[in-house]
């Protein structure tokens, strides 16, 4: 009989709401410049109303508005895929699936959100969106979401990145977005960090304070920024990722042991992973594990604060695993990867214990990734490559202790445009970069007057 390899849905099965964690934790509020919780209004200048809206809500199913699941059904639902090869190629007893969200037109997770935002926008009377790009993953989606919606786009790129993956920005371009790279002199955010160091390889917290900085100067009331990753109702989008895979699994009759996705600022891996960690929180016996860089430890090794989530302290103070928002992570090829901070949401699930964070190095990393190529054929973002390490050593694991486990995890994205990364790490010039406990305390610094969060429980 022949072995079945992919799980798929059918467009009518496709999720037609997302599912909001807020319904099922307790959260630290947002601060103001004046220590007091940011309110809905306070946040007009950066989103419309209608994001706003979900950022805050607690109901715990949001529907799907029509025209976006129509552009989502382009490459929607992603299939759930037996990495067989992979399995054979470690000689483990463990059954590893992934989520292949490399398939959309940008290549990875991205549009998962940017399609949305894009819609709310528009429907808002916005004319014009501003954001920031790590690897150029959410800026090539956001570039695509916009021309669909007749939307103007654009993009700061992390200054390493822009010079490292050269084509991110001629997809962008392709899809009418304007890329520049950051610190640019566009902004006073991008002009005092070159004022700093004009040799500067460029972070994820300069890039979103060039673009905000746009944004609410912008006096025709026109412009919104749009964020990749990191807050709630992006995390709410990306969930059609994992409620895809419940279902998908249950038609096979399987159910994951353990859940891994890579984590930058979260969202792929909270895509992926927050509707299991409701059944979680409800009972259910799962190893959920966000993987990160060790050169850039977030959840491993920073301390949970009050923190801003942009260098120039353009965002409010955010409940969050952080390095401080003025730490430039070293130039690690996972562009996607370089935040000083996690996603609130899932920050809190670490404090809690819900979650169980790992970091990896970069030479295992590449590893990792070729052995996926090898065996199952996508070359695999450097983003990807860490969830694939675990993924390793999870099914390594699962032989030592002669366990038939379930893995699942997220494949975020191709790395077709990402081979410079590959070109480096066969020439021999990727290497082990851990941030040491010295730059840690260092970086630590610039929150140590802030407020300091709860310790919360689920509800």
């Amino acid at each position: 009989m022949m072995e079945q390899r992919k799980v798929f849905l059918r467009e009518d099965e496709m999720p037609r709401q997302w599912y909001n964690i807020l319904a099922d934790i307790n959260m630290n509020p947002p601060l103001g410049p004046d220590g007091n919780p940011v309110t809905p209004d306070q946040l007009t200048p950066v989103f419309p109303m209608n994001l706003i809206e979900q950022e805050v809500s607690t109901e715990r199913w949001i529907d799907i508005p029509e025209p976006v699941l129509d552009i989502l059904k382009i490459w929607r639902p992603a299939p759930l895929v037996r990495a067989r090869n992979l399995e054979k190629a470690l000689g483990t007893p463990a059954k590893i699936y992934f989520k292949n969200e490399s398939l959309s037109p940008p290549g990875s997770h991205k549009p998962n959100t940017a399609v949305p935002q894009a819609y709310y926008n528009k429907e808002f009377g916005i004319k014009r969106i501003t954001t920031e790009t790590g690897a150029g993953q959410w800026g090539s989606a956001l570039s695509f979401a916009c021309a669909l919606f007749g939307l103007e786009c654009k993009i700061y790129m992390v200054r390493v990145s822009f010079d490292q993956k050269p084509y991110r920005k001629s997809m962008m371009a392709t899809w009418g977005g304007n890329c520049i790279a950051s610190p640019s002199p566009d902004t006073k955010a991008g002009r005092d960090a070159l004022e700093r160091n004009p040799n500067t390889p460029g972070s994820l917290g300069i890039a979103i304070s060039e673009a905000i900085e746009e944004a609410v100067s912008d006096e025709s009331g026109q412009t919104r920024y749009s964020l990749g990753s990191v807050l709630n109702h992006v995390m709410l989008h990306q969930t059609i990722i994992g409620l895809e895979a419940k279902k998908q699994m249950e038609k096979i009759g399987e159910y994951p042991d353990v859940i891994i996705g890579c984590a930058g600022g979260g969202s792929n891996f909270a895509g992926l992973a927050f509707p299991f960690v409701h059944d979680k929180i409800n009972g259910k016996q799962i190893e959920i594990i966000p993987v990160e860089p060790a050169a850039c430890p977030t959840l491993t090794k920073a301390p949970f604060v009050y923190d801003h989530g942009d260098t120039a302290k353009y965002t409010p103070l955010l409940p969050m695993y952080s390095l401080g928002h003025a730490f430039v992570p070293p130039p690690i090829h996972s562009g996607g990867l370089r935040y000083h901070g996690m996603a609130p949401t899932v920050s809190q699930l670490v404090n809690e214990g819900l979650l169980t964070p790992r970091s990896v190095r970069q030479q295992e990393v590449f590893e990792a990734g070729i052995l996926a190529a090898r065996t199952e054929g996508i070359i695999p973002a450097p983003e990807t490559n860490h969830a694939l390490a675990t993924v390793v050593e999870e099914a390594n694991k699962a032989k030592e202790e002669g366990k038939e486990k379930v893995i699942l995890f997220n494949w975020s994205g191709h790395g077709l445009l990402d081979l410079t990364a590959y070109d480096s790490y066969f020439a021999g010039n990727i290497k082990n970069i851990v941030l040491s406990d010295e730059a840690m305390t260092e970086a630590g610094k610039i929150y140590a007057n802030h407020p300091k969060p709860q310790s919360l429980k689920s509800k």
